[in-house]
């Protein structure tokens, strides 16, 4: 691999750095009237456009996880991984219609609020506490972390700490400012990230239709893509035999063909995208209409991401199990930089800049969740509670940079291990074992009114028990072979349960146990919320939306089943 960058890529990206600065600044600046205010500071109430939503969504959700990860995912899985992406547009459409009606309605603003208002105040304390700990030590550090490990692979291999203090400190410039700045640089991040993102897969393509002699053409290199990896072109893994091997076992286990459609990859999008402040918070200041449409407008950008983050690592697949990759190091996560060397001068700057503008746009999203959450349900109400607005402000803006300087801290030697595990996987294992517990007690206080605190505190507990009870001690206690699932030899010497159905099961029970605890209360909880029909009629204009993102999944389904 070609590990220097040249003049004109360095120039590319301090071209996108001083664009960046400077229209943040330029936000900052106009919405100083509002320095004090703390709903304007966390949430930019009433201030943020549809397309500032909807991109800023993007461009917080996109990070070098899905650049290195999933396109890793790609090489080894092929097409399937693209469900993780288009299914969240449907899980988008359903937070736009449903969820976000019943928050806007009741005046939520974070997510233990929600609990506070819903339940009672200690479930919202357990939940405000434990996402703190989540967002610092499993998000903010692994973004970080892998996000430095990742340009700092492009830019020689030298300058990790460097690149790593630089990443916090541009996130830090950006996130000082509040939401409506890290909401409208979001927009400029989402479009260099997407222009940077579809270069490179250009570039893939074109290179594939070169060494297999049909000439420089990105729909010839896709073809020819098709014709040497049809497999990886097929949405659905199929269930392994007694004749399947370990290769083909694995790729079961990571995606279990249409189980995962029928358990986790659906607890984990709805999770992800309805019952999360990092994400919610962008629509929870504007209007419903606003946030509706932005919503539905991230969900049809979402459409897009599998052939900025998935389509490199099939291409670096072919190219490789023909001869034709020999830089590719590290297995499947060196799949993407590998496929970056292909990039003349100049573009490589654009490929860094776009990484860039993921990392630091998910970053800052996150770090101002975490001052949100931490100065609006914790310090302002158990610690300062006559904090006036000029003080939460400031206050979120010490806790900005608490967050990150311990990420900086807990990344700088890899304390948490993330590098030996992946960033990606990291993730998807501490937060895939508690999203089942978690959206059962959102999914359940937002629709059934007999709900109970109760109920939600045993749901949250349960849900993770039964996460670590199906994913780590399941086949050894129950065996192998049940009426609830099958488990399969890992390669390692024992068994497991493809990890969508591990979340299925454990959501399935966490529910029905919750239920049951609830028929012991009144038939209707006098904490729940007053819901109505009228909340979740559509406008004409956002029919239009939902059916085009609707047709289009269903076309690339037929397509590619």
């Amino acid at each position: 691999m070609n590990q220097n960058l040249a003049f004109a890529d360095y120039a590319v990206f301090i071209i996108y750095f001083i664009v960046v600065s400077a229209y943040g600044y330029s936000v900052y600046r106009k919405r100083k009237q509002d320095e004090h205010d703390a709903k304007a500071y966390f949430l930019a109430e009433g201030n943020l456009t549809w397309w500032a939503i909807g991109a800023s969504l993007i461009a917080s959700n996109i990070s070098a996880e899905q650049f290195i990860g999933m396109s890793g995912e790609g090489f080894f899985l092929g097409i399937a991984v693209a469900a993780y992406e288009w299914l969240a547009a449907v899980a988008l459409i359903i937070v736009a219609v449903w969820f976000i009606p019943v928050y806007l309605k009741n005046k939520i603003y974070t997510m233990p609020q929600f609990l506070k208002t819903r339940y009672n105040e200690s479930t919202a304390l357990i939940m405000a506490v434990f996402w703190l700990f989540l967002y610092v030590f499993v998000n903010l550090t692994s973004i970080l972390y892998l996000g430095a490990v990742a340009i700092n692979g492009l830019a020689g291999g030298q300058y990790l700490h460097v690149i790593m203090i630089g990443l916090a400190v541009f996130a830090l410039f950006i996130s000082l400012g509040g939401m409506k700045v890290v909401a409208y640089t979001d927009v400029i991040q989402v479009a260099v990230l997407i222009i940077g993102g579809l270069v490179t897969s250009y570039i893939a393509l074109t290179t594939v239709g070169q060494y297999f002699g049909v000439g420089e053409n990105a729909i010839a290199g896709f073809k020819v893509l098709m014709k040497e990896a049809p497999e990886h072109f097929k949405m659905i893994i199929p269930k392994p035999t007694a004749t399947s091997s370990q290769l083909e076992i694995d790729k079961y286990l990571t995606f279990p063909g249409l189980m995962s459609y029928l358990a986790g990859i659906w607890i984990i999008n709805l999770n992800y995208w309805g019952c999360n402040q990092y994400i919610t918070q962008r629509a929870l200041g504007a209007d419903l209409q606003t946030a509706r449409t932005g919503i539905l407008f991230a969900g049809m950008l979402k459409l897009l991401m599998p052939l900025i983050v998935m389509l490199p690592g099939i291409a670096a697949y072919v190219l490789y199990q023909n001869g034709h990759l020999p830089q590719l190091v590290g297995g499947k996560d060196g799949a993407y930089s590998a496929v970056l060397t292909f990039l003349p001068t100049g573009l490589k700057g654009l490929s860094v800049a776009a990484l860039t503008a993921a990392i630091v746009a998910s970053l800052a999203g996150k770090v101002n969740s975490i001052s949100t959450i931490y100065t609006l349900d914790v310090h302002k109400k158990y610690i300062q509670k006559e904090a006036g607005e000029k003080q939460q402000v400031n206050i979120g803006r010490i806790a900005v940079f608490a967050a990150m300087l311990l990420a900086v801290l807990f990344t700088w030697n890899d304390i948490l291990g993330i590098g030996g595990v992946g960033g990606f996987t990291y993730i998807q294992k501490y937060t895939g074992f508690i999203s089942p517990g978690v959206f059962a007690m959102f999914f359940l206080g937002m629709f059934w009114k007999r709900t109970t605190g109760t109920a939600a505190i045993v749901g949250v507990i349960l849900g993770f028990v039964l996460s670590v009870l199906f994913n780590e001690y399941a086949p050894a206690l129950f065996g192998n072979d049940t009426l609830l699932y099958t488990a399969y030899p890992n390669g390692k010497g024992a068994f497991e349960i493809p990890f969508h159905i591990c979340m299925g099961l454990s959501f399935f029970f966490t529910m029905l146990a919750m239920i049951g605890i609830s028929f012991a209360g009144p038939k209707v909880n006098p904490k729940a919320f007053e819901i109505d029909s009228e909340m979740f009629k559509v406008k004409p204009q956002t029919t239009v939306l939902i059916v085009i993102t609707l047709l289009i999944i269903v076309a690339l389904y037929v397509k590619f089943w």
